[in-house]
């Protein structure tokens, strides 16, 4: 039996849609769902918005995904810090429930019974919301002041708890708390105040709790995370990465392991493709080879067993050119991890 197969979630918007326009749909979608209107019903955020995301999850599920992350085409620090901002003009780091919601996650309850129909299956979500430490990072700095990152921990408790689905046609399945500068920016908050800050964020129940990584050090203070049941750590582009966590370290905490078998740092890659000569690399020179990213999987397999219970890219693909690359990327993921 293999892992279940996710992905990280940012992707390339459609082409001949305008980022700027995205956007301004966004936040008035955003501003329709607070109010308790239906932003399909009004035709730019309709036509701009909500059928963006459909279309693009769509593309995203033909490629045979098992959870599908929404795809993240806003600046997802934005996604909080926005609705931080909000709250601050009030005193507060504290973000309202009513107003901690995800559009993305709407717009797809909204088409799930079509989807499920569609692909003749109950869909899977992943939902990823930056973390804690990352918004914190962001709007605050690294020194570590406990009732502000308490108040970062609630608010991002409050994403994921609203984005929760279970219905007929679509489940929560992974909620990812996303804290790509961990391990490597210095915040000076103590292990002991990282473990509740990411506690608190963790404190609901139902879909399985990853994190996602993009270095390992510092991943042993993750492993006395109450609630946090699945760690992810880049692994294609940063194979040291995998010699930092052990199986003994995952059994003695009662964890589980994603690990990231596709490179996705685009740059990188064009910049190795073009050094062999190819000005204009296609398709198939930017992605990886089922056979190379097969090797990886299975490396991970026999390190982490049945510790191994999610498998994917490294991280997202809303650097890459298109979303017919990106798509390859995923498809190529998806077939050197189910081929016999």
């Amino acid at each position: 039996m293999y892992p279940l197969i996710d992905d990280v979630g940012s992707f390339p918007l459609p082409k001949g849609v305008n980022r700027e326009i995205f956007a301004r749909a966004y936040m008035k979608t955003r501003e329709y769902i607070i109010n308790k209107q239906d932003p399909i019903s009004d035709e730019f955020t309709q036509k701009n918005f909500c059928q963006v995301i459909v279309d693009s999850f769509r593309k995203k599920m033909e490629c045979g995904l098992d959870v599908v992350n929404f795809p993240q085409q806003f600046d997802g620090l934005r996604q909080i810090g926005d609705a931080v901002h909000e709250a601050m003009t009030n005193g507060s780091f504290v973000v309202e429930t009513s107003k901690a919601v995800l559009p993305e996650v709407y717009v797809l309850n909204k088409y799930a019974k079509e989807l499920s129909e569609e692909f003749n299956k109950k869909i899977l979500l992943r939902v990823c919301i930056f973390g804690p430490l990352e918004q914190y990072l962001h709007e605050v700095g690294t020194v570590a002041y406990p009732d502000v990152l308490d108040g970062f921990a609630e608010t991002i408790n409050r994403f994921a708890k609203n984005a929760i689905l279970n219905s007929k046609y679509i489940e929560t399945r992974v909620i990812s708390i996303d804290e790509p500068s961990y391990g490597h920016t210095n915040l000076t908050a103590t292990p002991e105040l990282i473990v509740k800050t990411l506690k608190k964020a963790y404190d609901f129940h139902g879909p399985t709790r990853q994190i996602h990584l993009h270095f390992t050090s510092g991943i042993r203070n993750l492993l006395n995370v109450t609630g946090l049941d699945v760690l992810s750590f880049e692994y294609a582009a940063s194979p040291r990465n995998i010699s930092d966590v052990s199986p003994s370290m995952l059994n003695e905490a009662d964890k589980q392991i994603r690990v990231g078998i596709t490179r996705t740092d685009i740059d990188t890659i064009w910049t190795e493709v073009c050094e062999k000569r190819f000005e204009k690399p296609t398709s198939e020179q930017l992605v990886e080879s089922v056979e190379i990213i097969r090797k990886r999987y299975i490396t991970a397999k026999e390190k982490y067993g049945t510790h191994l219970t999610f498998i994917g890219p490294d991280c997202g693909l809303g650097s890459w050119p298109n979303q017919d690359v990106a798509a390859l990327v995923l498809k190529r993921t998806v077939e050197a991890t189910k081929m016999s």
